[in-house]
């Protein structure tokens, strides 16, 4: 049975939009499974069903809610918390027209916000509706997790009203971000991008947790607090509506909380009844409508702010006319569109809404009207979709759109370089052991490797120091914890018969058919990169299934192939280089014509194929690493492998291997 807290009704009083813990399912809150002797997880699950009264043609008088009056404001400002609200629409110019639009655009410019974003709104408002309730008090701690946007502006308030202010967010979230945060005096936890929702390791489980350790700290919780749709439903949707004196046919915006599209959709139902309303969702998120709609085998994007893979409470989709998907390359591209050409420095956000606007606005006709919302500033991405740099690495931009000159080098091959196998070490290796190892064998970093060859991060020896030193992990704490996760994930494209993916994935980025200009983007950002063959890893052969192909599965090669261009699964065979690999010639990999396996191996069996190669800063000439096939321990144990050390993550070549010298070039 869950336990309740008095964070549970925590919200403005007698809120039937807050369904506190005496309305949820008793299910959802319980102890990790397997284990009953574990401490009770005490949270709110934050879609947890809405119960919200409001229907429309139903009088503003009948809400239970405190609403709040547009206000004039005064020539002097008592502080920037005034500076919340009433910001500018701006007609757009040349994008409609470039893109074939008869109406009139007009972009609802949030970003002037005091905090710079929408969510600046939403953050005074929970905050100020928690003071009138009694439920915030001098002195007290604000928790709350949050993409960024929301964080921002609830530091700001606090830093005005003097409250501490804990905001949790995961690490996709632009370092932008964190800096204004930590300017604003507020303490910050990051965590897994990758977490689900309802995990505790998430960004909202970890606030949740934080506020069972923290005494007088509160979740103002945006996800399920009413304050967040009604701060649009009082401000902004007045605000468009005064500005466009009642008079507009279409408004589109991003949902990410659902707060902004809910509270300004309500109210335009009411006022403007004949106004589409079109949500917007990037690729990878379940917000849409139909559930057909997002059906992808897209599973992340790098748009932020916007999507969940949850349906937040406060989001009312029955609002909301059409809703259209968006990718990543479209919004940033109308992003800088829209700082380019109409000179207003939005964030990606703002792309993924204009790049539906104009596929919506289509209908629309001559004297028409149609209003996007700009969520937030370019300044909390002026490393990411800003950079070019950073644009051509997520492949969002062809080298073809830059004019700029290149060295004679540019578009050579990685390929052409002679490249060396790394050392790798396995995620159930030790800090203080990896920490030996790099340093015995002379390197800065390593990638981590499962026993199935799939590249797990990177593991830095500066990285792991500096986690030692601040306490993050102990000396006995497998590797695993401290990887450089920051690896783009693709599906294998192998062709299995099974229209279903076979579920294994490729690390992307660097492969010997990208250029040396790609690679310098890289390096110029980062400290190395990972130069990995397609195929490597994929789980899959045909003889898994029965085919006539079923023999041993070929495992210890050079990972090169004819074949490898059909983006078919690697076929059986022996271990080794194969004749025509254009790195056999220049001796980057050199197997003696009869190598020797260590006793309880056979030929070609047992051998775990190293999936990438390293191209490292500050590598001194001579240093030898080891090339060839890596031996590790398989499953089910089989008798030790002399001279190995397997559960150490050494790698150590079979007999009759040379050993090549890491490339200077």
């Amino acid at each position: 049975m869950p336990s309740e807290t008095a964070q549970a009704g925590e919200g403005p009083a007698g809120c039937p939009h807050l369904s506190g813990a005496q309305g949820l399912d008793r299910s959802l809150d319980q102890r990790p499974p397997g284990n009953k002797d574990a401490p009770e997880r005490v949270w709110i699950r934050p879609d947890v069903p809405s119960r919200c009264t409001w229907e429309l043609g139903r009088p503003v008088a009948d809400s239970p809610h405190q609403h709040a009056a547009l206000a004039k404001s005064p020539k002097i400002l008592p502080d920037i918390l005034q500076k919340i609200g009433d910001t500018p629409m701006v007609r757009i110019n040349k994008i409609g027209k470039n893109f074939g639009l008869k109406c009139e655009l007009l972009a609802k410019c949030e970003f002037f916000n005091a905090g710079g974003s929408v969510k600046d709104r939403i953050s005074l408002r929970m905050i100020e509706d928690a003071e009138r309730a009694g439920t915030l008090r001098p002195g007290d701690t604000i928790i709350e997790p949050t993409s960024g946007n929301t964080g921002i502006g609830l530091a700001l308030a606090a830093a005005v009203k003097g409250y501490r202010c804990i905001i949790v967010m995961p690490e996709k979230m632009s370092l932008e971000k964190v800096d204004v945060l930590r300017a604003l005096g507020a303490e910050i936890v990051r965590t897994p991008t990758n977490a689900r929702f309802d995990s505790p390791e998430s960004h909202v489980g970890v606030a949740w947790r934080l506020k069972q350790e923290i005494p007088n700290s509160h979740i103002l919780d945006q996800y399920r607090n009413a304050s967040n749709p009604l701060a649009h439903y009082d401000t902004t949707a007045e605000e468009i509506l005064q500005q466009c004196d009642g008079k507009l046919d279409m408004l589109v915006a991003s949902a990410g909380t659902g707060g902004t599209i809910t509270g300004i959709a309500r109210k335009l139902k009411e006022k403007c009844p004949g106004c589409q309303i079109i949500g917007v969702d990037p690729e990878g998120s379940i917000l849409a409508e139909p559930e057909e709609l997002n059906q992808t085998e897209v599973t992340a994007y790098e748009v932020e702010g916007i999507g969940y893979d949850f349906i937040p409470t406060v989001l009312d989709r029955t609002v909301v006319d059409r809703w259209f998907k968006s990718t990543d390359k479209e919004a940033f591209a109308f992003a800088r569109m829209l700082i380019a050409q109409e000179g207003l420095l939005c964030g990606g956000s703002a792309g993924s809404a204009v790049a539906v606007a104009v596929k919506a606005a289509q209908e629309l006709q001559e004297g028409q009207r149609c209003v996007v919302i700009l969520p937030d500033s370019v300044r909390n991405y002026m490393s990411k979709f800003l950079s070019d740099r950073w644009m051509l690495q997520k492949g969002f931009l062809e080298e073809e759109e830059l004019s700029v000159k290149r060295p004679w080098w540019w578009h050579l091959r990685v390929q052409e370089l002679s490249l060396s196998v790394p050392l790798t070490v396995l995620p159930g290796v030790t800090c203080s052991d990896t920490i030996d190892i790099l340093r015995e064998k002379g390197f800065d970093q390593a990638p981590v490797v499962d026993e199935t060859g799939e590249i797990l991060g990177m593991v830095t020896l500066g990285n792991m120091l500096s986690s030692l030193l601040a306490g993050k992990v102990q000396p006995s704490d497998q590797v695993c914890k401290v990887l450089y996760k920051q690896f783009k994930q693709t599906p294998c494209g192998c062709r299995h018969p099974d229209p279903r993916p076979c579920g294994a994935v490729t690390v992307a980025g660097i492969r010997l058919t990208d250029t040396l200009g790609v690679l310098s983007h890289i390096l110029e950002t980062d400290h190395f990169a990972l130069v990995v063959h397609e195929q490597i890893q994929c789980k899959w052969r045909r003889g898994d299934l029965g085919g006539p192909e079923g023999g041993p599965r070929r495992s210890g090669l050079c990972p090169w192939s004819p074949r490898r261009g059909s983006r078919g699964c690697l076929p059986a065979g022996r271990a080794g280089c194969a004749p025509e690999c254009p790195r056999r010639s220049r001796g980057a990999l050199r197997p003696s014509p009869n190598p020797t396996y260590p006793p309880g191996l056979a030929e070609g069996s047992h051998l775990t194929p190293l999936p990438s190669l390293a191209l490292q800063h500050g590598t001194r000439p001579g240093q030898e690493r080891w090339g060839g096939p890596q031996v590790r321990t398989p499953r089910p144990a089989l008798p030790r492998v002399p001279g190995s050390d397997s559960s150490m993550g050494r790698t150590v070549p079979p007999r009759g291997l040379t050993r090549t010298c890491v490339c200077t070039w």
